[in-house]
């Protein structure tokens, strides 16, 4: 958050629309835009004052063309599908927003970010059906029983597609690319375009 407020110029005037995001992450910041989280139905959450919930897709967002100052997405366009869903997601917050901050693991990093382990989304995808199910780091770690742990990994190898730098920079082709880095490694990757 710290970084996106040194970007943009937020202030409590601000519309903002968090695609696939919680209230929990906006705790994070000191200023308090007007806030509009948007995600897929699911167990309904009571918003606090001033946040507005709406339950849509973000390949079809429920607004005019640009509603909002800025559309904020953290580590949610890897989850969308595939390329053509990626793209369509990409379209929709350019689309709506002035301004857009989307952040997403960087593919190259050695550390597959969903399920901890080093290097499996270097390997081919008929082998990460291998290793995977037997063996992953979030799975030591989560303690999720067996039908959460199948169901989040089949969900890992089936619908993630993680995406590099030259990705980002077609989905997003007038925003600068940031690089959060971890060790000197690029960790994970930020489009924020619109400045202005």
């Amino acid at each position: 958050m710290k970084r996106l407020l040194a970007f943009f110029p937020i202030d409590s005037d601000w519309r903002v629309l968090d695609v696939g995001g919680t209230v929990e992450i906006w705790a994070l910041s000191p200023v308090r835009p007007k806030l509009v989280l948007l995600n897929t139905p699911r167990a309904t959450e009571t918003p606090p004052a001033g946040v507005q919930i709406v339950m849509a897709d973000g390949l079809s967002v429920p607004f005019a063309d640009q509603t909002f100052d800025l559309v904020f997405s953290n580590s949610v366009i890897e989850h969308v599908g595939d390329s053509a869903a990626q793209a369509q997601f990409a379209r929709e917050i350019q689309r709506v927003g002035k301004r857009h901050w989307v952040q997403t693991p960087d593919r190259g990093f050695p550390v597959e970010p969903h399920l901890w382990t080093p290097f499996l989304h270097f390997l081919p995808v008929r082998l990460q059906r291998l290793i995977a199910p037997k063996f992953s780091v979030w799975s030591i770690v989560s303690g999720a029983r067996p039908d959460q742990r199948e169901y989040y990994i089949d969900h890992c190898l089936n619908t993630v597609r993680l995406l590099s730098s030259d990705d980002m920079s077609r989905l997003f082709p007038t925003s600068q690319i940031i690089r959060e880095r971890f060790w000197g490694l690029s960790k994970s990757l930020i489009a924020a375009g619109g400045r202005g």
